[in-house]
């Protein structure tokens, strides 16, 4: 939550912290600043649900598209097929809300947590996971700016996070990051690995961008 000390001056420079999202993703009720776990779980269960993230007590809404919640599907499948069978952890969908740390709700696209990372035996059985991804991937979306994923990646690692993947749908690439300025960028063309996360997944990344999900239905 935004303190005395802390508080900016000007609107533009909240937005500038967010990394310049557009503003009809700030919700303004709660007032900026104010707003409470309890508030993002009431905007998950209302009428419409609405999908936000809670940086410091500001209620943001997750810009994501038809095509973004398809490819999260088509990978979560692919690593729910290497991780249940091996009995690694658990894999979050995008509405799985995680507090990397307090006063910080985050919500990754895909997300895998190992069994050792969790806090305790059920800590992914609660309506808020209390703990941090050992794996977060953010898909991007239109509504996303640099600044707002530059940011997500780095209270990822700085929270104990030890593997980001960025996904760019159009540019069929995926940003591997093993620190907040450390990445390797994989086209359809290579093999995306899990690294020391998940050692032994391997998704050739022709694979994931030509699901037929994700292109135009055959004729």
């Amino acid at each position: 939550m935004i303190t005395a000390a802390a508080e900016p001056d000007t609107l533009a420079d909240v937005v500038r912290e967010l990394g310049d999202i557009p503003l009809d993703r700030i919700l303004w009720h709660p007032f900026p600043g104010t707003a409470t776990e309890r508030d993002v779980i009431a905007c998950a269960d209302g009428h419409p649900k609405r999908l936000v993230e809670l940086i410091d007590g500001i209620l943001v809404e997750k810009p994501m598209g038809q095509r973004e919640g398809f490819l999260a599907a088509t990978l979560i499948t692919f690593l729910m097929n290497y991780v249940r069978p091996r009995r690694l952890g658990v894999v979050g969908a995008p509405d799985t809300l995680l507090r990397i740390k307090p006063g910080q709700h985050r919500l990754p696209d895909v997300s895998f947590t190992a069994w050792a990372t969790l806090p305790s035996a059920d800590a992914h059985l609660q309506r808020v996971g209390r703990y941090t991804p050992d794996l977060a991937v953010e898909i991007l979306s239109e509504g996303n700016t640099r600044g707002e994923i530059d940011r997500k990646r780095r209270e990822y690692f700085a929270a104990g996070t030890a593997l980001v993947w960025i996904v760019d749908p159009d540019a069929r690439t995926v940003a591997v990051y093993t620190d907040p300025l450390t990445y390797t960028v994989l086209t359809a063309a290579d093999t995306l690995d899990g690294g020391a996360v998940l050692p032994g997944f391997a998704l050739p990344l022709a694979d994931l961008f030509d699901d037929p999900q994700l292109n135009p239905r055959p004729e």
